[in-house]
């Protein structure tokens, strides 16, 4: 019996390392990313359309408005909150698109990363992005 719970032990302990869900701060922490699409269509202004990791603070904008705030990753989860927007007037699709993201950072969104592409997803929103040169 013992040779059977210590066996379990090991192997929990091994399979954990293979885990895939980001650990810490999913390494988000000083890095730079374009959004290249927003529930499946590009951004409307492509050039501002950006989102930016700090160590504990995230901003993102989509063309209109900054939105910005605390962040933590749990799992593979991220937790953003409370976040700040400006506000200036915005109308059509960009404004769209920002209300669409700012629904999404606010509702714990699920983080995807593979190499230089994120998805996150959450409340009925997708978010893929790209990570951006330096």
């Amino acid at each position: 019996m013992r040779k059977a719970l210590a066996f379990a032990a090991v192997a929990a302990a091994l399979l954990s390392g293979c885990a895939t869900a980001p650990s810490g701060g999913a390494g988000l922490s000083g890095t730079r990313w374009t959004i290249m699409r927003i529930d499946g269509a590009a951004p409307v202004m492509p050039a501002k359309a950006t989102m930016r990791f700090e160590e504990d603070r995230l901003g993102a904008n989509v063309g209109c408005n900054g939105i910005g705030g605390d962040y933590r990753v749990e799992g593979n989860r991220l937790i953003a909150g409370p976040l700040m927007a400006t506000r200036m007037f915005c109308e059509g699709p960009v404004w769209q698109q920002e209300e669409a993201v700012n629904a999404l950072l606010s509702a714990a969104p699920e983080l995807m990363r593979s190499g230089s592409t994120l998805r996150l997803v959450s409340g009925g929103h997708t978010l893929d992005l790209e990570l951006a040169a330096n």
